[in-house]
């Protein structure tokens, strides 16, 4: 985790516990909305990933907004971030999830998560 948020930090220039935040987010609506074995496969690979999906997790408030990918954009407009910022986040994501996972899983993963490929 330290690794990825390190990455999106120098890359975006958002802050640091934004940054976690984000992270936590993505990866709680990737476990929600695309494939399983693969997603999980991917949170296996980083560190704290789990924590990071518990503190981020919106319960009942990203029932509420209908969830998927606009409750997630809402999550992070939340935190501050504006479009750019969280295309940048999101295709940083991708790219860390590419060197974790391999090109081939992860482009799968993105293929069967409701906009995701829009981030790609």
């Amino acid at each position: 985790m330290d690794e990825l948020v390190g990455q999106l930090v120098t890359k975006t220039g958002i802050d640091r516990a934004v940054a976690e935040r984000a992270v936590g987010i993505i990866l709680g609506f990737l476990r929600s909305e695309g494939p399983p074995a693969k997603v999980e496969a991917l949170i296996d690979t980083i560190p704290g990933a789990e924590a990071a999906i518990a503190a981020s997790s919106g319960g009942g408030l990203l029932r509420l907004m209908g969830g998927g990918l606009m409750a997630v954009g809402t999550k992070l407009m939340g935190l501050g971030l504006g479009m750019a910022e969280i295309q940048g986040v999101a295709r940083e994501l991708l790219r860390f999830g590419r060197d974790k996972i391999g090109r081939d899983q992860m482009a799968e993963i993105i293929a069967e998560t409701p906009g995701l490929r829009q981030f790609a």
